[in-house]
């Protein structure tokens, strides 16, 4: 039995609707992911070199 036109339109405008929100799913998921690897960068390369950077200025104040 075919399906009329306005139940096939129906079924493309669900098919959109879950498309967006995939696209948006996996659009946030990536977001986070981003976020989670710039949190990584900044522990792991920025704080250390900020640590030595303010430990030889505390060192040459204390020192003169």
């Amino acid at each position: 039995m075919p399906m009329s036109v306005a139940s096939l339109d129906t079924l493309s405008s669900s098919d959109d609707s879950h498309d967006s929100e995939e696209e948006e799913l996996l659009a946030q998921l990536e977001w986070e992911e981003s976020l989670e690897q710039l949190q990584q960068l900044l522990s792991i390369v920025l704080l250390p070199f900020l640590g030595k950077w303010l430990g030889r200025r505390w060192s040459h104040w204390g020192m003169s």
